[in-house]
């Protein structure tokens, strides 16, 4: 492609884009006196949410399904956060924490704060119209959990438009799932308007693993207001795209992050995005956070004796 661009979050503080909602409900969880935060999540939310309330001084509770990995769960206990494991699914975890948040009086970032956690996603869409000029984008592919993340690029690229900081908007929104968990996909190539849950979800992008997304119909609305398509991946198609995304710019992905690139090859090779396209793709979270995840699909290395006779012998068998 000719004009393909990665909106890269790996490289936010604590390694996804979970950090620009966070940051901006923790600050109105602080306004709002909320004396502990807290949310439920799948992981990257977790480890933002705890990282933000470390810095704020909060209290913080997060509830994870327990099939959440294992290096996610660290990052957000090495943050001082009290880490509440539910047996079972994302949405298992959700309605515990929301009864949580009645109970105790708790700001959970997601759930009783959730219309401040929502804007703070805006910023990508903020950001990549500065970085390209002034503009919109002509395609920007995003992943989708709870839909949450997608519709707020929608509504950040429209308020702009609308304060007149860029021109026309004609940016197609793409939908990007994995397909053990794409219950808004389904929806969209079904012509439905509801977005009917998954009860189990199997996916490698066990962030994206939200079976009863929150914002389903919102998203379905977006991507079908701009004129976009939504498409899932395979679990094979979102290893290749990790490795392609590696080799290729430098950036580790997590699943949930390279399921954009896996899907825009599968609409390059369909033929609904050409070659010509200016696309931007939104890489969500960094491979840090799901090596569990990933390493036991990527080749381990050979070892060899430490002589130069062997590592020819190695050279040659790589060639």
């Amino acid at each position: 492609m000719k004009k393909l661009y990665a909106k890269d979050d790996t490289v936010n503080p604590t390694g996804s884009f979970k950090d620009r909602p966070a940051t901006v409900a923790v600050s109105k969880a602080l306004e709002f006196g909320f004396k502990a935060v807290g949310c439920a999540s799948t992981g990257n939310l977790a480890a933002a949410t705890a990282a933000h309330a470390a810095k704020a001084g909060l209290p913080c509770y997060v509830f994870i399904p327990s099939s959440t990995e294992t290096s996610k769960v660290l990052q957000a206990a090495t943050y001082g956060a009290e880490i509440i494991s539910v047996k079972g699914t994302y949405d298992d975890a959700n309605r515990l924490a929301a009864q949580a948040s009645d109970e105790y009086d708790w700001g959970l970032l997601n759930i009783n704060v959730r219309p401040y956690y929502t804007e703070g996603s805006k910023t990508i869409a903020f950001e990549t119209c500065e970085q390209l000029g002034w503009r919109a984008p002509e395609n920007i592919i995003v992943s989708m959990g709870s839909g949450a993340l997608l519709c707020a690029i929608w509504r950040g690229l429209k308020q702009f438009r609308d304060l007149g900081l860029i021109g026309e908007l004609e940016t197609e929104v793409i939908g990007a799932q994995p397909l053990g968990c794409s219950p808004i996909v389904d929806a969209f190539k079904s012509n439905s308007d509801d977005v009917n849950p998954v009860e189990k979800p199997e996916t490698i992008a066990k962030s994206l693993a939200i079976g009863d997304p929150g914002d389903g119909i919102y998203s379905l609305k977006a991507i079908r207001e701009s004129g976009g398509v939504a498409e899932s991946a395979t679990d094979d198609e979102i290893m290749d795209a990790i490795k392609l995304l590696g080799k290729t710019e430098g950036i580790f992905a997590e699943p949930a992050g390279a399921v954009t690139i896996a899907v825009l090859k599968k609409l390059v090779k369909s033929g609904e995005i050409s070659k010509d396209d200016e696309v931007v793709c939104c890489i969500t979270g960094s491979g840090f956070k799901s090596s569990d995840t990933i390493s036991g699909r990527i080749a381990k290395p050979l070892e060899i004796e430490p002589s130069l006779d062997a590592l020819k012998k190695d050279n040659n068998k790589r060639r």
